[in-house]
């Protein structure tokens, strides 16, 4: 008798076992731009990195191109645990942190390497916990590039951009900078933008190379504007309580194969920045201009006032913070 009830007790231990085996940790990375974009290719190295560490106990599943959420959604996706991980615009926090909205001020970063400086520095990092009593945590940043402007006609000047309607992501200070030269700004989802262009409903947008060529924005525009003017990245953010949730080791291994991914996809993206505008040069559908020091000039002059207009809830010291990351 004591036997045949030891054998039900490991009968009963191996089906819980296999059980457990059975059901891994699923977790849904949702994004809304290409697989193969920089950030694309990070969501999908995050997988292979997770999957090969963690055999069977958990999985991840990519959701790119808006397929689960669009990028008006997938924050409330993932503080209602529909999603575990997504990976929106800095410029979408601003409705849970106003101090991110320092990413969003114009021609504020010379180049995208600044960026990295900032981002790394300690006033960059502090960042990625700043949400965390509204339920979400930042696990790292994720680069896409810097801005460039497109448009039905050429943007030399901004007087050029009055009266334009522009889709902009939902920034108060993006509303702000296209207002400072007389442009119309439009809140359009990004999965929009590319018939908003086609059928006219907008003008033209803001984008990276990568995201212009990608979403072929390019050919629906007459002219794209190497003008640099301010920088789409992203945070990689999770739901703190279900982050805080995880088995120990099974948080050390995903923080450390997200850490390896976004350094993967910020590769690709200083990499891949050069050829996306070259690919759109040599597609000739739209003409990229770059614009020339006066012009530069002349577009940071009449955005600069968008600095003090938004430096009490951003922060002086913050904005002053990010500067010093130019070199």
């Amino acid at each position: 008798m004591k036997f045949k009830f030891k054998r039900i007790l490991a009968a009963a231990a191996m089906a819980v076992g296999l059980s457990a085996m059975a059901d891994p940790i699923v977790v849904k990375f949702s994004h809304v731009v290409s697989d193969n974009t920089p950030k694309g290719q990070a969501a999908l190295k995050f997988k292979e990195l997770v999957e090969k560490a963690l055999p069977g106990k958990v999985e991840v599943q990519v959701f790119p191109n808006s397929q689960l959420f669009g990028d008006g959604k997938e924050m409330e996706a993932l503080l209602l645990g529909d999603v575990q991980i997504i990976a929106p615009s800095l410029s979408k926090f601003s409705k849970y942190t106003k101090q991110l909205q320092v990413f969003d001020l114009p021609f504020l970063f010379d180049d995208i390497e600044a960026v990295d400086r900032f981002q790394a520095s300690k006033e960059g990092q502090a960042l990625l916990s700043s949400m965390s009593s509204k339920g979400l945590m930042g696990l790292g940043y994720l680069h896409n590039g810097m801005k460039q402007l497109s448009a039905t006609k050429p943007l030399n000047m901004p007087a050029d951009a009055k009266g334009l309607k522009f889709r902009i992501q939902p920034s108060n200070v993006i509303q702000a900078q296209f207002e400072a030269v007389g442009a119309n700004p439009q809140k359009l989802a990004f999965s929009e933008v590319y018939q908003a262009l086609q059928t006219g409903v907008v003008d033209g947008q803001e984008n990276t190379w990568s995201n212009i060529y990608t979403k072929k924005f390019h050919e629906v525009q007459a002219a794209v504007m190497e003008s640099n003017h301010g920088v789409i990245d992203y945070m990689v953010v999770t739901n703190s309580k279900w982050w805080d949730g995880l088995p120990a080791d099974v948080r050390g291994v995903m923080s450390k194969a997200m850490t390896e991914a976004i350094k993967v996809g910020n590769q690709n993206a200083f990499n891949e920045a050069s050829d996306y505008r070259a690919k759109i040069v040599a597609d000739n559908k739209a003409k990229v201009m770059k614009l020339t020091p006066e012009q530069t000039a002349a577009w940071r002059k009449a955005m600069l006032p968008v600095w003090k207009q938004f430096e009490g809830e951003i922060g002086a010291d913050l904005i002053a913070a990010a500067q010093k990351a130019n070199k």
